[in-house]
């Protein structure tokens, strides 16, 4: 994250001893990017970090991913995905995947494991519900709107805390996501052309000091995944400082630009990830030229596959096509897209739109998995045609 915090019990000056009321010292944990060569931040734990007394392979649930052939426009409805509950992590169903990311839905009841992603960052987006991001920085608590980010490797559970199931869109990177560059100062200040700032994000504030014994930790790791056996929990933190933790951030802070025409998708983009980006369409003011057309135009984007997440409010250019919440769209690079037919002139002299989504745009073809087939709307790509099915 582009600026410092400092959290609990920290000693003047970095790497010097610091003690204990007992004598001895607590232990100190660099976690950085890149080789000491970009953000990090400093922990002291009461406890060794490094003491595991068991690591086994772990098994998680399986999963497949498969080509988006023939290629077409997909509608998929994650709400046709309730079960019986699971936990946040855990549970995940996976949707769409490439090298790069990997997007999943769940609707959890029941706190999940310690998780520890060491592949790369995490950005949760909260459909709906409340819970606690538990963490050795500290608690987050978050709700409907909220985007989280969780930098790899970080040490998290997530337990649902409203009396309705939690909903999570998970995105999960192959590196780092974070605010685009073009957003930040050399320094990593916000500028002030960002659609959001440092008022708006909000980090741990107080240690959590968890004291327990033999605590299991799930790891997913470039070779796969174990289970290390923890002699002392990881919440044992009592302070902390420095630019790399756990942070949340409300899609409803996200300050949208606007312009007398159309204004293309990167207007919107709110974090960059390794080869794609996130953005958030929010109720905003529309297009006020005379002669505008607010929707957006048919365009082909032939480097990228677009996802849409649709969260909020009516979108405007999907209208007529089945889109609900919870809905997911999937234009893929090669085909042409744009709204849907009747969008165009409904749109015409619309003073503001009401709308809330999550867009994912990758660089790389996104590929299908098995819970995304279970729940698509198959009439989708021949809705522009005024039609339910192919012909024949």
């Amino acid at each position: 994250m582009p600026y410092y915090r400092s959290v609990g019990e920290v000693p003047r000056k970095r790497h010097t001893q610091f003690r204990q009321p007992d004598g001895s010292l607590y232990a100190e944990e660099l976690m950085g990017q890149e080789g000491f060569s970009s953000d990090s931040s400093l922990l002291y734990h009461r406890y060794l970090p490094t003491a595991i007394v068991a690591a086994d392979e772990y098994t998680p649930p399986a999963w497949s991913r498969s080509p988006n052939l023939p290629l077409k426009p997909r509608h998929l409805r994650t709400h046709k995905l309730d079960g019986a509950g699971a936990d946040p992590i855990l549970g995940r169903q996976h949707l769409l995947a490439n090298d790069d990311v990997r997007i999943s839905y769940v609707v959890a009841d029941r706190p999940s494991p310690l998780y520890r992603n060491a592949v790369g960052d995490e950005c949760l987006y909260v459909e709906s519900g409340a819970a606690r991001i538990e963490s050795a920085f500290g608690v987050l608590g978050v709700t409907a709107g909220d985007y989280v980010v969780i930098p790899t490797s970080v040490v998290y559970r997530i337990v649902p805390v409203a009396p309705d199931p939690l909903r999570l869109l998970a995105i999960e990177a192959s590196g780092h996501i974070g605010p685009p560059k073009r957003y930040l100062s050399v320094r990593g200040q916000f500028l002030e052309h960002s659609p959001y700032c440092e008022r708006d994000v909000r980090g741990p504030e107080a240690p959590l000091l968890v004291e327990e014994t033999d605590v299991e930790v799930y790891v997913q790791h470039r070779r796969g995944w174990t289970r290390h056996v923890y002699a002392n929990h990881p919440f044992d933190v009592v302070g902390w400082d420095g630019h790399l933790y756990p942070w949340a951030f409300s899609i409803h802070d996200f300050e949208p630009i606007t312009g007398r025409v159309h204004q293309p998708p990167p207007v919107h983009q709110t974090f960059q990830g390794p080869n794609f980006v996130i953005c958030s369409f929010v109720p905003r003011k529309v297009d006020y030229h005379p002669l505008a057309v607010p929707v957006p135009y048919n365009h082909h984007n032939v480097d990228s596959d677009e996802m849409l997440f649709y969260t909020g409010g009516n979108y405007e250019a999907r209208r007529g096509s089945g889109i609900e919440q919870g809905s997911i769209s999937l234009h893929p690079a090669g085909f042409t897209h744009g709204p849907q037919p009747g969008a165009p002139e409904r749109a015409i002299g619309a003073e503001s739109f009401d709308e809330l989504a999550v867009m994912v745009d990758t660089f790389r073809p996104l590929d299908l998995c098995a819970p995304a087939l279970s729940c698509e709307d198959s009439g989708y790509a021949w809705t522009w045609a005024g039609r339910t099915r192919p012909p024949g």
